[in-house]
């Protein structure tokens, strides 16, 4: 899940129903789905620990790690439960937990067998205005610095009408996490709705994003 760019609506945030069309798609696949809520977000409980620091000079690697040390707690609880794979997780991250699971792959937990990054990033949208990032050179710099380890295959999707992650910063970061030494396939898809960067659990979504991961996921995984 993302990260609002204010702390009031964290408290209400919950996990998809396991009815979401987005988390239909994986279950009617055979996959069993672990909805967790990071530290500070929901019901979850404990200090919000992703903060970035100040726009002038944010630290997107420090917050991206932190939202990866929630996904691996969250992998090593549900990989422990009954009738669960030990191996083999395919972890999917939107916006800011996309940009997480970046960092995750920087770890290459040896559970984790691909990533899938929709529409990840942060610092999107400052002030409410589209397009508007705190600082992209950073963004895309700490890119190439996840890059620099992750050897996990990972799927990217964007589209062209995304207000937090335009097609050219989601560009320049693939560019830099891949010239690095990542793994990462690249999809940039055409507008979608009123912004596409909602694409991942927007009705209509898993048509076009399906396909995609399907593919990515059966190339990957077989």
């Amino acid at each position: 899940h993302g990260s609002p760019p204010s702390a009031a609506p964290r408290p209400n945030m919950a996990p998809w129903s396991c009815e979401q069309r987005a988390i239909s798609w994986f279950l009617t696949r055979g996959y069993a789905v672990a909805l967790p809520l990071r530290r500070g977000y929901g019901a979850s409980g404990g200090t919000w620990a992703e903060n970035f620091g100040s726009c002038r000079d944010p630290n997107f690697v420090a917050g991206g790690t932190e939202t990866a040390r929630d996904i691996r707690a969250a992998i090593t609880y549900a990989t422990a439960q009954p009738g669960i794979r030990r191996d083999g997780a395919v972890v999917v991250g939107q916006s800011a937990g996309g940009w997480g699971s970046l960092a995750l792959a920087a770890r290459n937990p040896p559970e984790v067998a691909a990533i899938v990054n929709m529409a990840g990033g942060r610092g999107g949208r400052v002030d409410n205005l589209p397009n508007n990032n705190c600082r992209a050179d950073v963004l895309t710099t700490s890119a190439g610095q996840f890059g620099q380890t992750a050897r996990i295959p990972s799927l990217w999707v964007y589209t062209a009408n995304d207000s937090f992650f335009s097609p050219s910063l989601a560009g320049a970061m693939h560019q830099n996490y891949v010239q690095a030494g990542g793994a990462a396939e690249f999809r940039a898809l055409p507008a979608f709705g009123q912004d596409g960067h909602g694409l991942f659990t927007a009705a209509g979504g898993p048509q076009i994003w399906g396909p995609l991961v399907e593919a990515f996921l059966t190339n990957t995984l077989r």
